[in-house]
């Protein structure tokens, strides 16, 4: 398994820039590049603000997008995931980067009666469990969201001692694309959801908090996230882990090497309430010579 720090990275994909930067050779050349539903603002922003180089940018749920890649329905020049464990897993692709980290929140809509059931509540899941809050999530088969969801309420149950609690809480008719989840707030169909801190942040609604045992976030956990799982459709088993994203760059192309380079720098996820820690970028796998060198 092939790692640097994230100094040397940085340092030797500075070199890289700075040897593209001048010679006028690409332009606004354009480079596809498949994202996370959560990291679609970051991306259609901040990112292409870092770069010279046009990004199209398609946003879908994680999963999702893995499969659209293996099975040969998209071919992206960069992807970017919420889970780093789909590269290997459903993509097969040999390595990939570790860019950011973040963690599992409940947001709510503070102008609802039901948001501020959850504004008030003691413990947060209480009024959760009837039918005073309208919740909503994202599909586990479909993007990692959904499936970490389950991993919150499942350490949640046992956190709590409330063995059950997924059962009382959860409901088939809760579950909205990754990329609609929060615009649900804006008609009055989502009171609260179960989202990634980023996503709260970025759009400014208020969220509640879990302890670091359960929201994923915290790696000094990574043990006790472990005792989650979740089996997706085609049979591959995810566990629970501290949240981490990852990318890949898909081709050599000089316009999608230069639009990586931002990727891996990792200045357009912290504005987004993102965590990039020093240890980012974390490259895995069998890294290609041009990335690392």
């Amino acid at each position: 398994m092939a790692r640097r720090t994230r100094r040397a990275v940085l340092t030797a994909l500075g070199s890289g820039i700075a040897a593209t930067a001048g010679c006028g050779a690409f332009g606004r050349e354009r480079v596809d590049v498949l994202v996370a539903g959560s990291l679609q603002k970051a991306a259609s922003e901040t990112l292409q603000t870092q770069t010279d180089v046009e990004l199209a940018v398609e946003a879908r749920g994680s999963v999702q997008a893995a499969r659209l890649v293996a099975d040969g329905k998209r071919d992206p020049a960069i992807v970017a995931l919420a889970d780093p464990t789909l590269f290997n897993r459903v993509m097969n692709t040999p390595w990939h980067a570790v860019v950011a980290s973040n963690e599992m929140v409940l947001a709510y809509n503070p102008e609802t009666d039901g948001g501020t059931r959850v504004a008030d509540a003691e413990p947060w899941y209480d009024p959760l469990r009837g039918d005073s809050v309208s919740l909503g999530r994202t599909d586990p088969t479909l993007d990692p969201l959904g499936y970490r969801t389950l991993f919150v309420l499942a350490l949640a149950a046992d956190y709590y001692d409330e063995p059950g609690l997924a059962d009382a809480v959860l409901s088939p008719d809760q579950t909205y694309p990754e990329t609609q989840l929060l615009a649900q707030f804006e008609t009055g169909a989502v009171n609260a959801a179960f989202v990634y801190r980023s996503m709260a942040v970025e759009r400014d609604y208020p969220f509640r908090e879990f302890p670091p045992e359960i929201h994923l976030g915290d790696p000094t956990y990574a043990e006790q996230y472990q005792t989650t799982s979740y089996e997706l459709p085609n049979g591959t088993a995810i566990t629970g882990n501290p949240i981490e994203y990852g990318a890949v760059r898909r081709d050599e192309q000089e316009a999608t090497r230069t639009a990586f380079e931002a990727v891996l720098s990792g200045d357009w996820l912290a504005p987004h309430g993102f965590t990039v820690r020093q240890a980012y970028p974390r490259l895995v796998g069998d890294v290609p010579s041009t990335v690392t060198q």
